[in-house]
Formats: C-alpha cells, structure tokens, sequence
C-alpha cells in the first residue's frame, strides 16, 4: 500500500524560492507533481521515476526542478511568480513511462498550499 506524506509549502513573494516534499513509503513507479489553482484543472508540473527519467512542465521549465528519489522526492521551485499559486499535489503511478496525465496516478498526497504575492 502506497502511502505520501507532503511537507513545505507556504507563502513567498514573487522572485522568491519554496520547495515541497514527498515522502513515499511502497514502491511506486513514478513519483508526480500536479497543482490545481481556483478554478483551473489539475494540471502537471513534473515528475520522477523509479529508473531515474523526469519530465518538467514547459510552464515552469527553467525554474522548477525536481530531485530526490521515488522515495522522497522533492519538488524546488525558483523565481516564483503569482500564477504558480495553486494547491500542489504529490502522486504516485506504477508506470515508470508516466507522460504527466492525471489519470496515470492512483495514489494522491491531501495537497500543500503554494502562495506567492507580488
């Protein structure tokens, strides 16, 4: 049985730095990231596999990053303006060819409020 564990988050102002991290007790293939801002889809952000393969979000490229392992992953996000204020969510999915579709993932962290204030 899968089980995450989300930890981080906060307020920042723009320019500014937070980071959110997911520990993962199981095995699981992939570890993802996915936000959901009000009144927005879930949407991908990045993620991680077990064969050490990561996917980083063009929205975000170049100043996200990803890191860790599938057991404790960890999600860094530089330069953060207003837009990124969403809820994040850390996942899980047994493949470790994950193409960053919600449906992929069948185990989900409670999510972790990212604010950023300009």
């Amino acid at each position: 049985q899968v089980q995450l564990r989300e930890s981080g988050g906060g307020s920042v102002q723009a320019g500014g730095s937070l980071s959110v991290s997911c520990a993962v007790s199981g095995r699981p293939g992939t570890v993802g990231w996915f936000r959901r801002a009000p009144g927005k889809e879930r949407e991908f952000v990045a993620f991680l596999s077990r064969v050490n393969t990561m996917s980083i979000a063009d929205s975000v490229q170049g100043r996200f990053s990803i890191g860790g392992d599938t057991a404790n992953a960890l999600l860094q996000m530089n330069n953060l303006k207003p837009e990124d204020s969403a809820v994040y969510y850390c996942a899980t999915s047994t493949t470790i060819r994950s193409r960053g579709l919600v449906d992929e993932y069948d185990h989900w962290g409670q999510g972790i409020q990212v604010t950023v204030f300009s």
